[in-house]
Order: structure tokens, then sequence, then C-alpha cells
């Protein structure tokens, strides 16, 4: 049997036996060898200690390994803990109290299933979302409505402080307008492009009308729009959306009921609209943050890259003028 030795040892195996059988059977003391075989008082001692133990066999360096596997989470405790996480969400401190176990290990079982964020999971079921990604670009829109407070003029709260910034809410702005302001939002599921318009209201004439305007600007870039997917509003189960969507020729399809997720990637994109745009910077009026919303809706097509389709950007997904999807 053939025993490896460390590239830094000091000593050979022969040396260590040597000099341990000088301590423990010439009855050397440990500094007295230590100083003769040139190595420390610590190292001598643990050669003769190991002599004493293992005899020759001894003087050979040790694997590292672990000599015990660490023992695997049984599956009947893993399941509980999937159970608690999905149907209770509860996090890994909780979960670990009441199955009596470290939380570390809920974790680590957490993480190997994929449940260590509760962002994976859909809110009503529980279970893990599944993310889908249409192969072509026009396949399906996502279209919704982002409500927003309007900019007083001098500036909102956020940047005035409440107190000056209720104090312009209660004037009118430039346009003679206050309340919200709607933008309906048309989102590309393949290539993440963003349309977006702003407008007063959320009815069924402005929502069905964005939508025309969206697909022939989709159809001038070379995309055909095939399917629609919206939220249960009131706009999106009118007869006038219906017949706008046949006569488009697009199968319009709606979210189940309380499942925001399935429309996820336009509300995640809502999120980035309202930190990049919307409150990234202080307008002072909110004729001034729409004159900048066109800008920042062609920065985020054309030149910010998108983490979900492999940091490319937008724009670059949407070509098809060399038919690579017709």
């Amino acid at each position: 049997m053939s025993h490896a030795i460390h590239s830094n040892a000091a000593l050979t195996p022969q040396h260590r036996l040597r000099m341990a059988r000088v301590v423990v059977e010439a009855g050397w003391s440990i500094a007295r060898a230590a100083e003769f075989y040139n190595v420390s008082w610590r190292t001598a001692k643990k050669w003769a200690e190991r002599y004493r133990a293992e005899g020759p066999a001894g003087m050979y360096d040790q694997s590292s390994a672990r000599r015990t596997q660490a023992r695997k989470t049984p599956q009947p405790v893993l399941r509980k803990i999937v159970h608690l996480r999905i149907k209770q969400r509860l996090g890994p401190v909780e979960i670990a109290h009441r199955l009596g176990m470290a939380a570390s290990t809920v974790h680590a079982v957490l993480v190997r299933c994929g449940l260590n964020r509760l962002a994976h999971l859909d809110r009503v079921t529980g279970e893990p979302i599944r993310r889908y990604e249409h192969d072509k670009p026009g396949a399906l829109l996502h279209v919704d409505v982002k409500k927003l407070g309007r900019v007083p003029d001098g500036g909102g709260w956020r940047y005035v402080g409440k107190q000056q910034g209720f104090k312009n809410a209660r004037t009118k702005n430039n346009t003679g307008k206050r309340g919200t302001c709607y933008l309906h939002t048309v989102i590309d599921d393949h290539s993440r492009v963003a349309y977006v318009e702003a407008h007063d209201d959320e009815k069924k004439e402005t929502a069905t009308a964005v939508l025309r305007r969206a697909v022939a600007w989709f159809d001038a870039r070379g995309v055909n729009i095939e399917r629609v997917l919206s939220d249960n509003g009131s706009a999106y189960r009118s007869h006038y959306w219906r017949e706008a969507c046949e006569e488009l020729g697009i199968t319009h399809k709606r979210t189940r009921p309380y499942r925001p997720q399935t429309n996820g990637k336009i509300e995640r994109f809502h999120r980035t609209l309202a930190e990049g745009w919307a409150f990234k910077k202080f307008y002072s009026s909110e004729s001034a943050r729409l004159a900048a919303l066109p800008s920042w809706i062609h920065e985020y097509n054309h030149h910010r890259p998108h983490s979900a389709i492999g940091r490319a950007t937008p724009i670059t997904r949407l070509n098809n003028l060399a038919g690579h999807h017709s």
C-alpha cells in the first residue's frame, strides 16, 4: 500500500520514525529531539505520540478528507420542509423550530429544491412559478395599465417634502389636470420590447386605441401579432376590445382572477419604469416627467441590457427582417 507524502512536509517518514524512536525508546526529551532534527517542539511531540499509538505506520501523512459523510435529510423530513414552505410560506427559522432541527439544514434543503426565495412561489397556489417565454416576437403581447399620481407644479412630496408637496398638489398642474396618469403598456413576450402611451383614463376606447397603434408599431418593424394577454379589467372584457381583436386577427387571453403572476413580465416592467423614469429624479411638473418618457423608453428598448434575455437589448430580439421568425 502506497502512502502520499505531503509536499511541504518538514520530515520524510523515515526521519519521523527515527525522531519518534529516540523520544519513545531512547528517552530523549521532546525539546532535544526537536532541536536535533531542526523542527518545532509541537512537530516532534506529534510524531512521538503518533508512534506510541500507531507504530511505524503512523509516520505517514493521513488524508484530510472526512471519515464520515454528512447524513442526508430523510425524505419524510424533506417533504415536511417543502410542505411548510409551500403551503404556509414559512421561513427556515420557523420551519426549523417546528421540526426541531437546525435552520441551516432547512435553508440548504430549500436551496436544493429551488424554494429559498418566496418570490419564486405563486402567491395563490404556493407552487413554484413556471417561467415561460414564447419562441418568436409577436407570439404574445402583454398589456396592462400602470397608474401614477401626477406631479404637481413645483414637484411632488418625494423630493420637496410632504408639507410642500401637498401644498403643490392643491394647485392645478400646467395642463389644468390633477389626479392620475394612466400608462397603457404593451410588452412583447419574446423580446421584452415595450410600447407605452400616457392617457387620462383606462376606458375601453382608450385601451383599444392603444392596442391598435401598438399592433401597427410592431407591424412596421416586421412583427405580426398573434395573441394578447390582459388581466380582467373592464376595458379588456368589453365587446369593444373583443371586436378590435377579431378585426386585427389577434387571439385574446386573460389571466386567471387574483393571479397577477401570470402577467409577471409586465408587472416587472412597471417596477423598472417607476424606478428608472417616474421616480428616478426630480420633475418640476407632470409635463416635464411625460416629456422624459419617450427617451427613457428608447433607452430601455435599444440600449439597456436585459437580464432575462441574456443581457441583450430588447430591440435585438425584435428584428425579423431576415425572416428568422416567419
